[in-house]
């Protein structure tokens, strides 16, 4: 039986505040990644990145917590998500770092975006677009159960997007103190008189002040002072951050402020320091304001404590670029911002491209307080770490991955790279780093970063792509000389060009769509305006030791763009190279016979071959070359197959050799040629639940048999070399199924070699699958083949399938 086993996860975050957490015990992150949540060590030495996908969730993860039950001390996930379930994730006991699936907690009827937990106690606060708080007790001693205590209905009617929870001090029944805040501009401070019966929260407080809706909420103890008071952080979209203090007993007030004091100008005091008290187990407690830290210059979407209790620390996390570390001055006891780090300003607004629209959604502390993440708009995680010798905070390499759907997948023709491209409008290529004795697959360039969402991609040869996008054509681009030799030096693949032929590296002009080399004008646009583009980018060396960091790949990684390829009425569908490299065959999406139709393109002078091949009424869903490129096999949605045969007299040309219109049953979404024998074979597979295997037999092309699988069939790939006497088959599903198959080469008899776990497969469409070109070794010898995936789910995975055929 086969062995599958994950060698890479490639990811990006959801972009919203409450979406990751990072567990204080284990060290692990967790950031929700479209519907799966993604668990990452930061802090580990291999460097591997996302070790992990947890499936469960139908929608956008939006919320993420690690609670620990106080009675058995068992570690849990909670996530929270758009499909209004809160999932509750228990840590394996055989693997501490991996969480399964335990229970799903239902009630609320909008999307959740707030959790809050309070150490010690068994009680779990929600927040869903509901406009209600409920308040959840979780029981994990005898098996695992929960129990809705309590909902609070928002009133005036607002939408909760930020909880905190906290045990108050200095009473025997734990008293609970709530805060509450969202699309409103005040906190709402509930306490209950105790957590160990049942908690029933009260409206205690309004704490007014903020201009704008409150994105974020945190409790912490004060270590800075005599008492056990708890400050409160609320930060908001009127850019400041509010300082609250909550302390036991009746507060002290300084003298009220004499209007008429002609130290104040006339001028009204703008500050008001009104105490709001109550009583919670007969102990009275009070809030006051202590301080407002400003100085971002936009919203601020997180704020978190340093979890070193010795450390009286601030994170907070701004869409203005900067992530902000704010500390009280011993001496004074104003509040400073001791750090920023983030984005330079004078790159800001130069275009998108950059990276630098949206600021930074998310701010994490490490465990130890030393180190701190964040997650920007590209869904890309920034690793910062504290150098203590020199009292710098110095940028380590994070992880960065696709947000939107990964339509595509392809290694260079070598294997030495992964090209993988996105609705999220970039393209990324991935390689493996190997030094010593580790290997570990990262993002090593961002070849593309475009103006449209980009459905399709193929190889060029070594050091050159074509990609597809919604905007009707096709671009080729060319790999820059730095991204060879940094290739070269951190993973061991050289390129076999000259790199005297290569371009230098790209930059975008402001409002330009087009990556152009360094030194070359930009071409104009026909959709976007140039008028004073000036570079983007300055000249700049990769001369890295390490892959680049995330403000590297999204500036100084592109490759500059070499040619379009007009035609097309509508957007891009599908692409395909000829193995010689010769041919470019193209689709686009059509609901008419005069759209239909597939153009070549000459790629030694890039003209369009006339006449266009014609079979098709409907969208071409994928094409495919065969090994020895004399046919060309199209499908598509019209239920069809057709191949085309090549000219043996003029190589450029094609005809129409054999038509298939009753191919399936239902729409045909993937199409793969057989490695050559002595017969012709390709696959077909389709929306039926069934891949085809077809056979030439003089004329035409006869099923010789059929794969049932379980669900609609979306993509599927043949590996290049026949192995032991049988052609292998990987095929994905709509459901993120991905199965291995083996087809005997002399009866065609088609049996299941293995599918990939659900539980660490994709959890949404497979769009293109890729069988690495060259078989691979561990570090023990052992050989194994590699299959690269791309799923809707917005992850690009690669898996090492061992012992295939044993």
């Amino acid at each position: 039986m086969a062995s599958v086993t994950t060698e890479y996860i490639s990811v990006g975050g959801n972009r919203h505040p409450g979406a990751a957490d990072w567990d204080v015990q284990s060290g692990v992150l967790a950031f929700g990644a479209d519907n799966n949540v993604a668990l990452w060590e930061p802090l580990d030495n291999s460097t591997r990145g996302v070790y992990a996908l947890l499936v469960g969730h139908s929608d956008k993860v939006s919320v993420v917590k690690f609670y620990t039950c106080p009675s058995t001390s068992a570690k849990f996930l909670l996530t929270g998500s758009v499909d209004r379930t809160i999932k509750v994730w228990r840590q394996k006991e055989s693997d501490l770092r991996n969480y399964e699936l335990a229970l799903s907690l239902e009630g609320h009827e909008g999307s959740v975006n707030a959790i809050a937990v309070a150490d010690g106690t068994d009680i779990v606060a929600t927040g869903a677009a509901d406009g209600t708080v409920r308040i959840w007790r979780i029981n994990a001693q005898d098996g695992l159960t929960s129990e809705l205590v309590e909902t609070i209905v928002m009133k005036p009617r607002f939408f909760p997007l930020t909880l905190a929870l906290r045990v108050l001090e200095g009473a025997n029944d734990k008293p609970l103190v709530l805060a509450v805040a969202g699309t409103t501009t005040t906190v709402h401070i509930y306490s209950a008189e105790s957590s160990v019966n049942k908690p029933s929260f009260q409206r205690r407080a309004v704490l007014s002040g903020h201009e704008a809706w409150i994105r974020s909420l945190s409790f912490t103890k004060d270590v800075q002072g005599k008492t056990n008071d708890l400050l409160l952080a609320s930060a908001s979209q009127d850019k400041y951050i509010r300082l609250w203090r909550l302390c036991q007993g009746e507060v002290q007030l300084p003298a009220e402020i004499d209007e008429d004091d002609p130290l104040l100008g006339g001028m009204e005091p703008t500050l008001s320091n009104k105490a709001h008290e109550f009583d919670a187990a007969g102990s009275k407690y009070s809030i006051t304001f202590e301080a407002l830290l400003f100085g971002n210059e936009d919203w601020i979407y997180t704020t978190a404590w340093n979890p070193d209790p010795s450390r009286s620390q601030l994170l907070t996390a701004s869409a203005d670029n900067t992530i902000t570390i704010w500390e009280q001055d011993s001496v004074s006891g104003v509040w400073m911002s001791g750090e920023r780090m983030g984005e330079i300003s004078t790159m800001k607004g130069s275009t998108t491209a950059t990276g630098s629209a949206g600021g930074f959604w998310i701010g994490l502390w490490s465990p130890d307080g030393k180190t701190v993440v964040s997650l920007g708009r590209t869904g890309s995680w920034r690793v910062w770490q504290h150098d203590s010798e020199a009292d710098l905070w110095v940028q380590r390499f994070g992880i960065s991955g696709h947000v939107r759907s990964a339509n595509g997948v392809q290694w260079e023709p070598s294997g030495g790279y992964l090209l993988s491209t996105s609705a999220d409008q970039t393209t990324r290529l991935h390689a493996q780093w190997m030094r010593d004795d580790k290997r570990s697959w990262h993002e090593f360039s961002r070849p593309q970063i475009h103006g449209y969402d980009l459905n399709c991609i193929d190889t060029l040869g070594p050091g050159r792509f074509v990609s597809g996008a919604d905007e009707k054509l096709l671009r080729v681009f060319n790999e820059p000389k730095q991204i060879a030799e940094l290739l070269e030096r951190l993973t061991g693949f050289r390129q076999k060009i000259d790199e005297s032929d290569m371009p230098d590296l790209a930059e975008i002009p402001v409002l330009g769509l087009s990556n152009k080399a360094q030194g070359e004008e930009a071409p104009v646009e026909d959709d976007a305006e140039t008028t004073g583009a000036g570079p983007s980018t300055p000249a700049v060396s990769l001369n890295y030791d390490s892959p680049p960091l995330e403000d590297q790949l999204a500036r100084y990684t592109l490759w500059p763009e070499h040619e379009k390829l007009y035609g097309h009425g509508y957007e891009i569908s599908a692409v395909a190279v000829s193995h010689d490299r010769s041919l470019i065959a193209t689709a686009c999406k059509a609901s008419s016979v005069d759209h239909a139709v597939i153009r070549l393109y000459d790629t030694s002078d890039w003209h369009e071959i006339k006449p266009s091949l014609t079979a098709h009424s409907l969208t071409i869903t994928d094409l495919s070359f065969s090994d020895d490129d004399k046919f060309l096999l199209s499908v598509g949605r019209d239920r069809q197959w057709a191949v085309f045969a090549r000219d043996e007299q003029d190589p450029t040309l094609f005809h129409n050799s054999v038509t298939n219109p009753k191919g399936h049953s239902r729409m045909i979404l993937g199409a793969a040629w057989a490695p050559i024998t002595s017969d012709r074979v390709f696959a077909t597979a389709g929306r039926d639940k069934s891949v085809k295997i077809w056979q030439k037999n003089e004329s035409t092309f006869e099923c010789k048999s059929t794969i049932s699988l379980t669900s609609a069939v979306s993509a599927i790939a043949f590996l290049s070399t026949p192995y032991k006497d049988h052609f292998i088959l990987a095929a994905g599903e709509d459901s993120g199924a991905v199965s291995i198959h083996k087809v005997a080469i002399t009866t065609f008899e088609a049996s299941h070699i293995t599918t990939v776990d659900p539980k660490v497969g994709p959890s949404k469409t497979i769009t293109q699958l890729t069988w690495r070109p060259v078989t691979t070794a561990d570090v023990d010898g052992q050989s194994f083949f590699e299959l690269a995936v791309a799923s809707e789910d917005a992850s690009t995975r690669i898996y090492a399938i061992y012992d295939m055929l044993q």
